[in-house]
């Protein structure tokens, strides 16, 4: 399959990277240590239609689909994984999820405001005791007269502090396990929601996380997404687009780190040469260059699968997401190597970027997960959707 870029592709990743270069690049590292949530920026990318590649033009988006929004998310995450962050909740996991579960009223109303980012949005299953595990959630939804009655808590939420509105996940019937569990849009200034930030992060700082507590709060009959027991299906359905996001992020930091690393393998000097002449740098940038480089044709079949009508391509989702992600790290590892102490220091970004690269080992199903996924189809234990 030929993955060569179309002329409107490559015009929205040059224009994406002079946004980069001339807005975040100069604010992304103090932004970062001052734990400064970037909201004028996520305005500014929404403005651009940064959110709304996958999202149709009906609904304010832009229409050119997975593969530009994919080229978005790799250029914003060489500069900022806390920025990047913003293509899950304002495009995959809010208006993605109204767009393919709403009402058409919901997807009028809110979808536009999404991806313009005049909203900002988060998706809540994660809770103290339910990660990996989904079916283990505790939050409960009780149906009473026209409203849903949520009680519970969630926990690592992107956004939980400063979101507008939020998918929430809850059962509504324990007996059936994940059978059982629903989908809500949730108005995040409602009565009987509190959150509180976590702040003791390895990194992206400037991407505010936290705990969503829910007491006895009302929530319309109207919000919730399709019908009771169908939130295991949306849950699915959409992390197979929230993993191609983070894939690509994920790639974006693998770019990052070879980036750094040829600039200073060709600007430092030891022994009377550049570092970039010995032998055993140049061993590590050429695993930097084909690591990136397979990342990168992984990723984008992926959304170009998607693009051609295959969305819920799990497999394929699970491949890119797993090896990408875990490419970042080991890249990280190689980057530090070639800068020696300078790439510990605040100096470089490469430190931010290491910061940057583990999460996505973690976020939108671990590692682990994915290989679950990949091994299990291999084996013939259970197919994933393609």
């Amino acid at each position: 399959m030929d993955f060569e870029l179309t002329d409107e592709h490559r015009a929205l990743q040059q224009m994406v990277r002079d946004f980069c270069r001339k807005e975040i690049v100069p604010v992304a590292a103090t932004d970062e240590k001052a734990h400064h949530f970037q909201r004028e920026l996520i305005s500014k990318m929404g403005q651009l239609g940064f959110f709304g590649c996958p999202i149709p033009e009906k609904y304010g988006g832009n229409g050119m689909g997975y593969v530009a929004h994919a080229i978005v998310c790799e250029e914003v995450a060489k500069v900022s994984g806390s920025l990047r962050a913003a293509f899950n909740m304002q495009t995959m996991l809010t208006a993605r999820t109204i767009l393919k579960f709403g009402t058409e009223q919901q997807r009028q109303t809110l979808i536009p405001r999404l991806v313009q980012a005049e909203l900002l949005g988060c998706f809540c299953i994660t809770e103290p005791n339910a990660g990996s595990d989904a079916a283990s959630l505790k939050t409960m939804a009780i149906k009473k007269g026209d409203h849903y009655i949520l009680n519970g808590s969630k926990t690592w939420i992107t956004y939980a502090t400063v979101a507008d509105l939020g998918v929430f996940f809850a059962y509504t019937d324990t007996s059936k396990r994940h059978k059982g569990i629903s989908a809500f849009l949730v108005d995040m200034h409602s009565p009987g929601i509190s959150t509180k930030l976590i702040e003791d992060k390895l990194g992206w700082h400037a991407c505010p996380t936290g705990e969503v507590i829910l007491e006895d709060v009302a929530v319309p009959k109207e919000n919730l997404l399709q019908e009771e027991g169908f939130g295991f299906p949306i849950m699915m359905i959409d992390l197979d687009g929230s993993r191609l996001t983070a894939a690509a992020g994920a790639l974006g930091v693998c770019q990052a780190f070879l980036d750094e690393s040829i600039k200073y393998a060709n600007q430092r000097e030891q022994f009377g040469q550049k570092i970039g002449e010995f032998q055993m740098v140049q061993d590590m940038i050429a695993r930097m260059v084909v690591e990136t480089e397979a990342a990168r044709l992984l990723v984008y079949r992926c959304a170009d699968q998607k693009d051609h009508g295959k969305e819920n391509n799990t497999l394929e989702t699970s491949i890119a997401k797993y090896y990408a992600c875990d490419a970042a790290s080991r890249l990280a590892d190689l980057a530090l190597l070639i800068h020696g102490a300078y790439g510990y220091s605040g100096e470089y970004p490469v430190e931010r970027y290491l910061r940057d690269a583990k999460l996505y080992q973690l976020l939108e199903g671990s590692a682990n997960i994915q290989k679950l996924i990949i091994a299990q189809d291999a084996l013939g234990y259970r197919k994933a959707n393609r």
